[in-house]
This record gives structure tokens, C-alpha cells and sequence, in this order.
């Protein structure tokens, strides 16, 4: 099929924004361009939108391409053909949504007034035949993906103020320091806002700024009764769901009383309904996080190798994906509640040791990587250095059936050293950056080490044998 003068375009954007967003930018321009096709990549990645697409571009593309975990403004592509897809397709099947592309067989895309990103989704989603699981991850992650700045943010300044002294922020306390104390009251401040936020970002998803406002109040008094992020889970899908029915019964409102609809009785309502919600149900909310987190807490201390596994088995599965991310925000969760740094420790661990198992491998097996690989194996250096485990995704989309176990494997080990050598991370991002800050620090780049060699090693000699292997065929 001719590929002459196709043009598409594209945007790609995953929850954290740091790694899957521009990999599936570089996939679709890669796949583009093999195929003798243009292309332009909006990427919706932690900044914010960047290279965002013109109307001139948009009315040019022959087909839309969206490779996004999160909810993209659908406005713009009215009557255009439209191909939507996880960031993680972007990422290992670019070629083939290039390929679909090209063939131009996908429906149009007709935006309706009024429409909201959720409906915008439950659109594409029934073209795409996805489940309602998809849906609901894709709005759980909107929030992770908004909640992570002030984890990020939040953490590292707490975790800052230590510096001074584990008690320099008391001023009763002969450690003070008001330096270390203003730091940890911006760090506590930081952390505060991370439920009703993550739980707001979770409502708006499903019913835009109706859901905003009453996922807002629902995540402040999921916190202020101490359901924590369970309860703001249940009250951004409740607030989300509950708005966008409103917005469905209101649908017939007269233009005239748009105002009156959407700045005071859509708040109002919503406000009411799920503080009422929250305010009825959250003794029982509360009791099931208290009882989740006992559960993990004693899981951590009296069987650190199980935990270990689990959370490396996790982290490696599919390197940023939704079974990484759960545990992520698990570590998140406990850090911000309890202020649980080993357990943190453990799932940074864990995301750290698959891309240095791929940077020890190119450098101790080189010859049997090709030279593109061997260069991706260097960068995977810097990755494993700043917890980012999406560099390893390449390798493991070549031959996923035996690098992710070796992944998965290496992962273990390094999470459970960490557990055993009681290795305390109390900032939930930042990698080797914030060493200095970590108990025990010597002990986690050991467990960091053993993991990335055991993988390394194993990797390094799979690599080998399937080389000497080829070269008999040949």
C-alpha cells in the first residue's frame, strides 16, 4: 500500500510522564518513517503538553494516533479517523498503529456537545474494544499522575530537614532549626494536598470540573477521617461517576440556566452528596485502610523475603505499567501515612534494578548486543540512577517470555536485601540523588548492586548462547 504523502498525527502521554510518554514519541516517529510516512507527536508528558498540534495539522492528518493513558482535549479531532491505544502499545507496538494508519480503515470520531473527557474515552474505548477496566485505570492514573508532585516534592523537602536533625523541626526539641523547620512545614503542606488531589484528579477524569470540585472535598475528608487513600480511591470514583450522572439528568436545562447549573447547584450537589457519602461511610473506609496497612506493616517485618518478591515481581512485570504503578503508590501510600520508609525502600529498589541489569549486561556481554543496544545500554546507567525502570522496556519487548523473568527475578533480589538490611528511603523519587538522605545507604547500594549483577550476569550469557546459537544456524 502506498504510504506517499500520508501524513498522521499523534499524542502520546502515560501517568508519570517521565519515560513512556517520549519512548512512544521516539517509537511512532521511528515506525513513521520506516513506513515513508510523516508524522507529528504531541507528548503530554510531566511539563505539561509540548510540540502541541495545530488545527492546520490536525485538519491535514489523515489519521489520528493516540497513545495515552491519560484523558486528552477530544474537541479538536471532530470528524477526524481516529486510533486510540494504552502509551504501552505506542511504545512496543508503534509499528503496527502506524500499519493501521497507513490501511485507514479506523472510524471517525464525532464529538458531541457537552461531552466529557470520560465520554470522550467511552468512545474510543468501543472502537478500541476495551474493557471498563481500562477506563477505570486510565482515570486512576490521571490522578496518580497529578498527585506525584507533591509526593515528589513534598517528600524530598521532609526528608531535607533531616539533615538538621530527626526532630529539627520541634522547637522544644534542642535539634531545632528554623531553617529545617520551614522545610518540613512546606514537606508536611506538600504531603497534605496529595489525596484530595490524586482523589480530585480521579473525579474530573470521569465528569471534568463537576467531578473536580466534589472529588475535592471528598479526598479533604478522606484524609481528615482517616479513610486515607482508600477512601480517596472510593470518593474520586464515586464523586466522578455521581457528577457525570447529574450532568446527564441536567442535560435538558435551558441555555439560560447554564449558569446558574454549572456555578451553583452542579457544586452544591455534588459537595453535599459525596461529603454526606464520605461523612456516613467513612468509619468503614477508614477501618479497612487501618487494617491494609497492619497487614503490610507486619508482612514487611516478619516475612521480608515474601514481600521482597512481590514487590520486585510487581515492579519489574511490566516497568511503569499498572501492576508497577500499584505498587508504587503503595509505597507512596505508606510513606504518607505511616511514614513507612522501608517499604518505599524496597519498591525503589525494585524499579532501579531492571535497567542496571541492562546496563551490566551490554557492558560485561557487549559483543552480543548490537550497537544500537549497546548504546541504549549506557543511558540505562543514568535511568537505573534516577528511578526510572521504563529504560529497560526495549530489551523486554524484543524477547518479553525470558528477559521480564530475569527482570523479575533481579528485582526480587535487590527489594528483598533491602527489606533484610532494613533500608530506610524517605523520599518517594530522586533514585541515588537522594543517597545521602537514605539509612543504611551503603547497604542499599549493595542491594541495588546484587540485584543488577544477578540479572546482568544471566542476561549477558541468555545473550551468548542465543549468539553462538545463530551463528551454528548460519
Amino acid at each position: 500500500m502506498s504510504t506517499e504523502g500520508k501524513f498522521f498525527v499523534a499524542v502520546t502521554g502515560c501517568p508519570t510522564g517521565i519515560a513512556h510518554t517520549f519512548m512512544a514519541e521516539a517509537a511512532l516517529k521511528k515506525a513513521a518513517e520506516k513506513a515513508g510516512a510523516r508524522i507529528r507527536v504531541e507528548t503530554n508528558g510531566a511539563v505539561g503538553i509540548e510540540n502541541a498540534l495545530t488545527e492546520d495539522e490536525i485538519a491535514q492528518a489523515d489519521m489520528v494516533i493516540l497513545a495515552c493513558d491519560k484523558a486528552v482535549e477530544m474537541a479538536r479531532f471532530h470528524g477526524k479517523p481516529v486510533i486510540r491505544a494504552s502509551v504501552g502499545h505506542g511504545v512496543k507496538k508503534a509499528n503496527e498503529l502506524v500499519a493501521r494508519a497507513i490501511e485507514g480503515h479506523e472510524d471517525i470520531y464525532n464529538h458531541l456537545q457537552g461531552e466529557t473527557p470520560e465520554t470522550d474515552k467511552s468512545v474510543a474505548d468501543k472502537a478500541e474494544r476495551e474493557s471498563i477496566g481500562r477506563a477505570l485505570y486510565i482515570s486512576l492514573m490521571n490522578g496518580v499522575s497529578n498527585m506525584l508532585p507533591f509526593v515528589v516534592a513534598g517528600g524530598v523537602l521532609i526528608a531535607v530537614s533531616f539533615f538538621w536533625g530527626i526532630y529539627s523541626f520541634d522547637p522544644t526539641n534542642a535539634q531545632y532549626n528554623p531553617i529545617a523547620a520551614n522545610l518540613f512545614k512546606l514537606g508536611k503542606l506538600s504531603f497534605s494536598l496529595m489525596v484530595p488531589v490524586f482523589t480530585a484528579f480521579i473525579a474530573y477524569s470521569i465528569s471534568n470540573r463537576p467531578g473536580f470540585v466534589a472529588g475535592f472535598v471528598g479526598g479533604l475528608l478522606a484524609m481528615d477521617i482517616g479513610a486515607g487513600f482508600l477512601g480517596g480511591i472510593i470518593a474520586g470514583f464515586f464523586a466522578g461517576y455521581f457528577m457525570k450522572w447529574m450532568l446527564h439528568v441536567t442535560r435538558s436545562f435551558p441555555r439560560s440556566l447554564e449558569g446558574f447549573k454549572s456555578i451553583f447547584l452542579m457544586p452544591l450537589i455534588g459537595v453535599l452528596v459525596v461529603g454526606f457519602f464520605m461523612l456516613s461511610a467513612g468509619s468503614t473506609i477508614a477501618a479497612l485502610n487501618k487494617g491494609m496497612m497492619v497487614w503490610l506493616a507486619g508482612l514487611e517485618h516478619a516475612n521480608p523475603l515474601i514481600l521482597g518478591i512481590v514487590i520486585g515481581c510487581m515492579s519489574a512485570f511490566d516497568l511503569g505499567g499498572p501492576v508497577n504503578k500499584a505498587a508504587y503508590v503503595t509505597g507512596t501510600m505508606l510513606l504518607a501515612e505511616q511514614g513507612n520508609a522501608l517499604f518505599m525502600a524496597g519498591v525503589m529498589t525494585a524499579s532501579m534494578v531492571p535497567p542496571l541489569v541492562i546496563a551490566i549486561a551490554t557492558v560485561l556481554f557487549r559483543k552480543y548486543f548490537e550497537k544500537e543496544e549497546q548504546a541504549a545500554g549506557l543511558v540505562n546507567l543514568i535511568l537505573s540512577a534516577t528511578f526510572i525502570a521504563e529504560g529497560a522496556i526495549p530489551f523486554a519487548a524484543k524477547d518479553p517470555l525470558r528477559v521480564i523473568p530475569i527482570l523479575m527475578l533481579s528485582a526480587s533480589i535487590g527489594a528483598t536485601l533491602t527489606f533484610v538490611f532494613k533500608v530506610a528511603v524517605p523520599a518517594p523519587h530522586g533514585g541515588l540523588i537522594i543517597l545521602p538522605l537514605v539509612t543504611h545507604g551503603v547497604l542499599w547500594v549493595v542491594s541495588i548492586l546484587s540485584g543488577g549483577l544477578t540479572g546482568g550476569i544471566i542476561y549477558g550469557l541468555y545473550r551468548r548462547a542465543k549468539f553462538y546459537k545463530s551463528a551454528l544456524a548460519v
